[in-house]
């Protein structure tokens, strides 16, 4: 706990700037989704005592007509108080008019569903927004994400080591593992130590030490070199060519396979885009392979402004998707609007598909986190520009909704399930049940914060 006190100047301030935005992101999601429930209700006659920002005391409050709007000390979560919650609150013909234990069924549904209904509205309008100014979208599969090499450079630490196409790293270094970046991740802190993997093939686990090596390159002073150990995300194959991009206008076609820049054969994916990133503004000598003929092309990179570690610099694009990529880009602003839907269609699949796996086992419940990893990644998308922190309130709210619509007692998906048994029963569960449940819920929620804050402190401390 001491060593809080010795920490730098530079170190408090960038603990100071994650906080901040940790609040910022929490803070939209929160305001948006209990702008749900607020506009529902009203819309249905339902009065609404109070709408906080926050649990527990009070920090800030003012009364507005029959609401009081609040700001409290708590920064996990926020509420909207109605009147009649409680039916014995309603006394008089207009009270029960007004109350929300008193409202028929569909409309007490349309109230709690509106929570995480604008949740998803709210991620829909980003990417819809995002679309709209003609930027390119990535909408994963979860095969994009999962530890499955598709790609192995010949000759590197892996295929030395004996790791073959189709084989899924299920462990390193002795921790469960399920995404590729865990795996890219581990690879990037071992400078260089030998790595302790073992993989599925064909239903059998199999274990393998591989050492990474540093990535071809001059490494700028005072820095750690970058680790490969030859796996990569995908092969060098173009699937979709952004229009109007370099690609484009270099004659990159989709379906073409690259096999050389500037003479240099290229076995995978990120080798090539690491060739054009390098290479901003200049002409590249591109050989594809495409319909069993070799073409010759030149690409000339655009250069693209990026923050890294607070230093900016330029690094090249030319506009290509690779296999099992969904690059989502659209012409016009109506095609925005569909393909917003489609692509929060497809970050939802990818969270429920998610979920799904952690519950049936096949990903590690690591993957869970809490709110220190919230903060983490809050403040890692604030210093690479404001779009990437409006990208990751997006992702952020599909989640938050998915995670409220579990038939959970005390989330919403509880209270819609109650609903459910209630359509059925023709009449509402006993106070008793519902008490019951209440309490369990609870338990159940308490248990998975804990959890995932417990997932927070192992990653801090395993660094």
């Amino acid at each position: 706990m001491l060593s809080a006190f010795t920490w730098s100047p530079d170190t408090l301030w960038l603990l100071m700037q994650k906080a901040w935005w940790f609040l910022v992101v929490l803070g939209v999601l929160v305001a948006f989704h209990e702008l749900g429930h607020f506009l529902a209700a009203r819309w249905v006659g339902v009065k609404v005592l109070k709408f906080s920002i926050g649990f527990g005391p009070k920090l800030f409050g003012r009364q507005a007509g029959e609401t009081e709007y609040l700001l409290s000390a708590i920064p996990l979560g926020g509420y909207v108080k109605l009147f009649g919650e409680d039916e014995m609150e309603a006394t008089t013909a207009e009270d029960r008019r007004r109350s929300f234990a008193h409202q028929n069924l569909w409309g007490k549904v349309l109230i709690v569903a509106a929570g995480p209904g604008f949740n998803f509205i709210l991620a829909y309008l980003i990417f819809a927004g995002w679309l709209s100014t003609g930027a390119p979208l990535f909408v994963p599969t979860f095969r994009d994400l999962s530890a499955d090499v598709e790609a192995l450079a010949p000759g590197s630490p892996a295929s030395t080591a004996g790791m073959e196409l189709g084989d899924r790293v299920v462990r390193v270094n002795g921790k469960d593992i399920s995404t590729k970046s865990e795996l890219l991740d581990a690879v990037a802190r071992s400078k260089g130590q030998p790595i302790a993997l073992e993989i599925n093939r064909n239903g059998q686990i199999k274990p393998l030490t591989v050492t990474p090596v540093p990535i071809p390159g001059e490494t700028p002073v005072g820095e750690e070199p970058l680790y490969t150990i030859g796996v990569e995300e995908t092969p060098p194959l173009v699937t979709s060519v952004m229009h109007d991009s370099p690609a484009s206008a270099a004659g990159l076609q989709p379906g073409d396979r690259v096999v050389s820049i500037e003479g240099e054969t290229i076995y995978t994916w990120a080798q090539m885009t690491t060739h054009v990133k390098e290479h901003p503004g200049k002409p590249l000598r591109v050989e594809v392979l495409r319909d069993d003929r070799r073409i010759a092309l030149t690409v000339t990179p655009a250069a693209e402004q990026v923050t890294v570690n607070g230093q900016t610099t330029a690094i090249g694009k030319i506009g290509i998707a690779g296999p099992g990529r969904s690059l989502m880009r659209s012409d016009n602003s109506l095609e925005a609007i569909y393909h917003g839907l489609e692509a929060t269609w497809g970050w939802t699949e990818l969270t429920v598909t998610g979920l799904y796996k952690m519950v049936v086992g096949d990903i590690s419940s690591k993957n869970i986190g809490g709110p220190l990893t919230i903060a983490n990644i809050s403040g890692e998308a604030a210093s690479q520009g404001a779009s990437s922190v409006v990208f990751l309130i997006a992702i952020l709210s599909i989640n938050l909704g998915v995670l409220n619509l579990l038939p959970i007692p005390i989330l919403d998906g509880g209270h819609l399930l109650f609903f459910l048994i209630e359509g059925i029963l023709r009449k509402p569960l006993g106070e008793r049940h519902r008490e019951v449940a209440q309490q369990v819920g609870l338990v159940l929620l308490v248990g998975v914060m804990i959890f995932a804050f417990w997932n927070d402190l192992e990653r801090i401390f395993s660094r």
